[in-house]
């Protein structure tokens, strides 16, 4: 098995870009887009207010999911709330994901930890994870594509990083 230490066994909060102690809706200027899914576990009140429609156990569950938190990504870019946006936007992301690394890993666990980290063997996952990770994939990539967002996100960026 190759060697690969995660990423999260160095992880320094400090450095962090995002905190939970920030209301980002109060204070929009703080919010950082990041890559990929950074800071999507942390950012309040859009942790709370998506997060909790957040599932992937299931294609039916996954497509339940994926609809309610499209939908609040699509209420937020009609508020102009473009960090709510990105964070739904986020969520749609790190359901694929996730799904994908359950449907590629059993019990989603990539590393051995009782053997140096050591990665685990590949393809030993649930594949109804990767029919709910397509689900996901579909509506992220929707996301992304929508105009607005990505003229918001462009912008924001420019902006603020």
């Amino acid at each position: 098995m190759k060697k690969q230490q995660p990423s999260y066994l160095n992880f320094d909060k400090s450095r962090y870009a995002w905190k939970p102690d920030i209301d980002y809706r109060a204070e929009p200027e703080r919010y950082f887009v990041g890559k990929g899914e950074q800071g999507v576990l942390i950012c309040e009140p859009y942790k709370s207010e998506i997060g909790q429609y957040w599932r992937f156990k299931t294609e039916a569950i996954a497509v339940e999911s994926s609809n309610a938190i499209f939908a609040l990504f699509a209420a937020y870019l009609k508020a102009d709330d473009f960090v709510g946006a990105d964070m739904a936007r986020k969520y749609l992301q790190m359901g694929y994901t996730r799904a994908r690394r359950y449907a590629n890993y059993k019990g989603g666990k990539k590393y051995d930890e009782q053997n140096d980290y050591a990665l685990l063997q590949r393809g030993t996952g649930d594949m109804e994870k990767a029919a709910a990770a397509n689900v996901f994939y579909t509506r992220w990539k929707e996301a992304e594509a929508n105009e607005k967002y990505a003229s918001m996100k462009k912008q924001w960026k420019h902006e603020r990083g």
